[in-house]
C-alpha cells in the first residue's frame, strides 16, 4: 500500500527562499565612513601646518617691523643738553667731554659710563642722564656746595665728602678741618657742636684738627691755638671760655697757645716779643 504525501522530496528540493536582500542596504554607509576618515586625516595634517605657516609669517613681519623701528630710533647722537644750577662748572667743557666719551648710537650709548665720568669731576656732586628722542642725551647736574676746607688742598661738602678742586681765594674764609679721611662726618659734627658752644663768646673757631690718636686741636679767629685733648672736651672748653673772659681777652694778642688738658686750670704759652712785633706790623 502506497501512501502519498502532500509533497515529495523532489518538491522539497525545489523550494526557494522568498526573502529578498537589498545589497544597497548592506553597503550604503561604507563609502561615507571612508570619506569621513580621509577628511579627518587631512584636517589633522593641514590645520597645524597652516597655523604654523601663519605664525611664521606674522613673526617675520613683526621682526621686520621691529628692525625698521629700531633702525629709525637708534640714530647717531645729534645733540647733548646739559643743565643745572652751576656756579663753578663750565657747561661747555662738560658737553665737550661727553662728546669725546660717546662712541655709539642712541640705544647703544653707555649712560652708566658717562655718569661715572661726570661724577669724577671735582665740582659735580651728582648727575642724571637720559636718552631723548629723536637723537639726543639730556644731562642734569648737581654742583658741590663747599662748607669747609679739608686740609690745605681739599673741600668738604654738606655730606662730609671730600673733593679736590682748584682752590680759589674765596674759599680761604671757610673753616679748615683736618683729620683721618674716614672721620669727616665726625669732625664736621664736632665743629658744629663746638661752634655753638663758642657762639656765646666773641671768639670764632676757624680750624679743627682730629689727630690720629684722637686728640682735638682748635684754631680761633684771633690766631690762638687750643690743645683740647681727648677727654672731657666740653667741660674743659667751658672752663677755657671762663678763663679767657676773665684773664686772657685783654691780652689775646700776646697768647700763642693754650693747653686746657689740666684738671683745675689751663697752661698758657705767650708769644715772644719778636712775634708780637710782627703781628703788630700786620
Amino acid at each position: 500500500m502506497t501512501i502519498s504525501l502532500p509533497w515529495s522530496r523532489q518538491s522539497v528540493n525545489r523550494i526557494e527562499p522568498m526573502v529578498e536582500v537589498d545589497a544597497q542596504l548592506l553597503f550604503e554607509r561604507q563609502p561615507d565612513l571612508v570619506e569621513t576618515k580621509a577628511e579627518q586625516e587631512s584636517e589633522w595634517i593641514w590645520k597645524p601646518l597652516f597655523a604654523f605657516t601663519l605664525a611664521g609669517c606674522v613673526l617675520m613681519l613683526w621682526y621686520a617691523g621691529l628692525r625698521e623701528y629700531v633702525g629709525w630710533i637708534d640714530r647717531q647722537i645729534g645733540a647733548i643738553q646739559v643743565e643745572g644750577a652751576t656756579r663753578h662748572i663750565d657747561i661747555q667743557t662738560v658737553e665737550q667731554g661727553l662728546w669725546r666719551e660717546i662712541d655709539a648710537p642712541l640705544l647703544g650709548v653707555d649712560l652708566k659710563s658717562l655718569y661715572e665720568s661726570l661724577v669724577e669731576q671735582p665740582w659735580i656732586n651728582d648727575a642724571t642722564l637720559r636718552r631723548s628722542w629723536p637723537a639726543g642725551v639730556e644731562v642734569s647736574l648737581t654742583e658741590e656746595v663747599p662748607v669747609a676746607r679739608w686740609g690745605d688742598r681739599g673741600l668738604l661738602n654738606h655730606e662730609g665728602d671730600i673733593f679736590w678742586p682748584e682752590l680759589k681765594a674765596e674759599y680761604m674764609t671757610l673753616p679748615k678741618l683736618s683729620g683721618p679721611s674716614h672721620e669727616t662726618a665726625r669732625i664736621m659734627q664736632q665743629f658744629h657742636d663746638l661752634s655753638q658752644l663758642f657762639s656765646r663768646s666773641e671768639l670764632r673757631i676757624v680750624g679743627l684738627v682730629l689727630e690720629a690718636r684722637g686728640a682735638w686741636n682748635i684754631e680761633l679767629d684771633n690766631g690762638m691755638h687750643i690743645i683740647a685733648g681727648r677727654e672731657d672736651l666740653m667741660p674743659r672748653l667751658r672752663r677755657f671760655l671762663d678763663v679767657y673772659a676773665a684773664q686772657l681777652a685783654e691780652r689775646a694778642a700776646e697768647v700763642e697757645e693754650v693747653d686746657i688738658r689740666y684738671t683745675n686750670g689751663v697752661a698758657v704759652r705767650w708769644k715772644t716779643p719778636e712775634a708780637q712785633n710782627r703781628q703788630k706790623e700786620f
